[in-house]
């Protein structure tokens, strides 16, 4: 049963969608959304819908601008404020929190990870730099997670394919085909619901792997 928690923070009132783990949990995956979309995204509701049921409690939080109705995202350091007023209830359960997110989320997750005290990150598309713009890196904010991470990252992604990726101490899981939101064309090999049990699976098992 899905429940909802409002929490007040230093940026406005985030919203908090709990995915209780049945029986019992063993680890909360708190997830953050992108600056063009929400907790629909494609892979948050598709983690929130499978890992319940291998013993993780999925959190979806949605940032402040997003709660009070605003179309564009704030700078990212009120980003982080959003997120750091929300921890306190992410860490309510008593259990080891991975701090992730897709895109904006993942850099949210990735810069206040040692900070919050994150068991980990999971940075979902991480936006390594804008569309076109490979000199604009972001890689210094994934590098410098300073917890395990995991980037989960679409083979076809504008913001960084897998290969522009550069050598570091985290995992990379592809999407073959994959867009910034996971899409794959109907022409690939694989389906989408097949793109997408390639990041529950994939993200299941290496939330495994840090207990």
């Amino acid at each position: 049963m899905t429940r909802t928690e409002n929490v007040e923070t230093d940026a406005g009132a985030a919203r908090i969608a709990w995915y209780p783990a049945e029986p019992k949990a063993r680890i909360v995956l708190a997830l953050g959304h992108g600056a063009g979309g929400g907790t629909e995204a494609r892979d948050l509701q598709a983690l929130a819908g499978v890992l319940p049921a291998r013993g993780v409690t999925v959190a979806l939080v949605e940032q402040p601008w997003r709660v009070a109705g605003k179309k564009v995202a704030p700078a990212p350091k009120t980003l982080d404020v959003g997120w750091r007023g929300v921890w306190p209830a992410l860490e309510k359960p008593g259990l080891p929190v991975v701090s992730g997110g897709r895109s904006a989320g993942a850099r949210v997750a990735c810069r206040t990870a040692v900070e919050l005290g994150a068991h980990a990150v999971l940075a979902l598309s991480f936006p390594l730099h804008p569309p076109g713009k490979p000199e604009k890196s972001r890689a210094e904010e994934l590098l410098g997670s300073g917890v395990p991470t995991l980037v989960v990252q679409g083979g076809n992604d504008p913001f960084g394919r897998p290969e522009e990726f550069p050598k570091g101490d985290y995992e990379l899981v592809e999407v073959p085909h994959g867009d910034h939101g996971f899409a794959v064309p109907k022409k690939a090999a694989l389906g989408q619901d097949e793109a997408l049990e390639i990041i529950t699976d994939g993200v299941a098992e290496w939330l495994v792997s840090l207990e």
